[in-house]
C-alpha cells in the first residue's frame, strides 16, 4: 500500500500544483476540504465534495480528508472518504471536550477500498484506544487518523499506543507533520515535510489470549 499524505493546503491547491504523485491511499490533513456545508453541497452552491469525488477518479486512488462539516447548525470535525469518483461516506470525531462550536459525531466506520479495508479515526478520538481496538475489530487493515495541531509529544505518543493495543497500523496527517506507527508500536515514519510519502504492507497478526474468572460455571471445579 503506497500511501501519500498531504499535511498543508487544500485539495485544489494539491492539483493546482501539478503534483501527480502515484498512490494508492492519498490522505489530507484539516486543511484538505476546509469548512463543508452540506445545505451548500446540495443546493450546488458548493462543490468540495464533488471537487474530491473527482480527483479520487482522475488520480485512480482513494481520497482521504479532513474537514468541519456543517450540517443544519451542527458542527463536526470530520473526515471525507472518495474512490473512484464518488463519496463512500463522511466519519465524524466521537469525543468533544470544551468545544462548544463543534459537537460529537454518532458511530465509526470501515470504508472497503481498492486499496484495503481502512479505519478513520478523527482527531482527538485517538486519546481513546477503544476507537482504534473497534476499527480493529470491524477487520480494518489500517487505520487513519487526521489531527490538527500536533504540537506536543501526547499525539505521538498516543499514536503508537493505539496501534499496539489494536494491532494495527496507524497514519497521522497533522498540520505539518505526517507519521505512522506500526502494530509492535514503532515509529516507521516521521515527516515535517509538506507531503511525504511510505509504503507500507499491512500486518495481520493474531493472539489466542485467556482470562481466568469465577462464576458462570454449572459446578463447583477443584481443578484451578
Amino acid at each position: 500500500m503506497r500511501i501519500h499524505f498531504v499535511t498543508e493546503g487544500s485539495l485544489g491547491e494539491y492539483w493546482d500544483g501539478g503534483s501527480r504523485t502515484p498512490c494508492d491511499v492519498l490522505v489530507f490533513g484539516f486543511d484538505g476540504l476546509g469548512e463543508v456545508d452540506f445545505a451548500a453541497e446540495l443546493a450546488g452552491e458548493t462543490q468540495k465534495l464533488e471537487d474530491m469525488a473527482i480527483l479520487s477518479r482522475e488520480l485512480g486512488c482513494t481520497v482521504l480528508a479532513g474537514c468541519i462539516t456543517d450540517s443544519c447548525g451542527i458542527r463536526h470535525k470530520s473526515v471525507a472518504v472518495a474512490e473512484n469518483g464518488r463519496i463512500l461516506g463522511v466519519t465524524d470525531m466521537l469525543h468533544i471536550g470544551e468545544q462548544d462550536d463543534i459537537k460529537s459525531g454518532a458511530h465509526l466506520k470501515v470504508y472497503a477500498t481498492r486499496a484495503g479495508k481502512l479505519g478513520v479515526c478523527v482527531g482527538e478520538d485517538l486519546y481513546y484506544p477503544a476507537v482504534a481496538e473497534a476499527l480493529a475489530l470491524f477487520d480494518a487493515d489500517v487505520i487513519f487518523n487526521v489531527f490538527g495541531e500536533a504540537e506536543d509529544t501526547i499525539p505521538q505518543l498516543m499514536l503508537r499506543a493505539c496501534a499496539f493495543i489494536a494491532g494495527v497500523g496507524i497514519g497521522m496527517c497533522a498540520r505539518g507533520i505526517a507519521q505512522f506507527s506500526s502494530p509492535e508500536g514503532e515509529i516507521l515514519m516521521r515527516c515535517a515535510k509538506k507531503e511525504s510519502e511510505l509504503f507500507y504492507e499491512p500486518e495481520r497478526e493474531y493472539r489466542i489470549t485467556s482470562v481466568r474468572s469465577r462464576g458462570l460455571g454449572r459446578k463447583k471445579r477443584e481443578d484451578y
